[in-house]
C-alpha cells in the first residue's frame, strides 16, 4: 500500500470520527438537563475519547505527510 492511500483512509476515518463525535455530543446534551445524568457522564467520556482519537490521527497523518 503507498502512503498517499493510507493518508486517504486515515483522512476519511478522521471524518467519521468527527461524525461520530457531533452526533455523540448531541445525544449527550440531550439528557444533559434530565435525571439520567450518568448517561450524559458517559456520553460526554466517550466525547472526549473521540477528541483525542481525532488528534491522535491528525497526529499520524501529519507524520505521514
Amino acid at each position: 500500500m503507498s502512503t498517499s492511500s493510507d493518508i486517504a483512509e486515515l483522512s476519511t476515518v478522521r471524518t467519521q470520527v468527527e461524525d461520530l463525535t457531533e452526533r455523540t455530543l448531541e445525544v449527550a446534551q440531550r439528557y444533559d438537563d434530565t435525571s439520567d445524568s450518568a448517561v450524559t457522564t458517559e456520553l460526554f467520556a466517550a466525547e472526549r475519547a473521540l477528541v483525542s482519537a481525532s488528534r491522535a490521527l491528525d497526529r499520524a497523518l501529519a507524520l505521514l505527510a
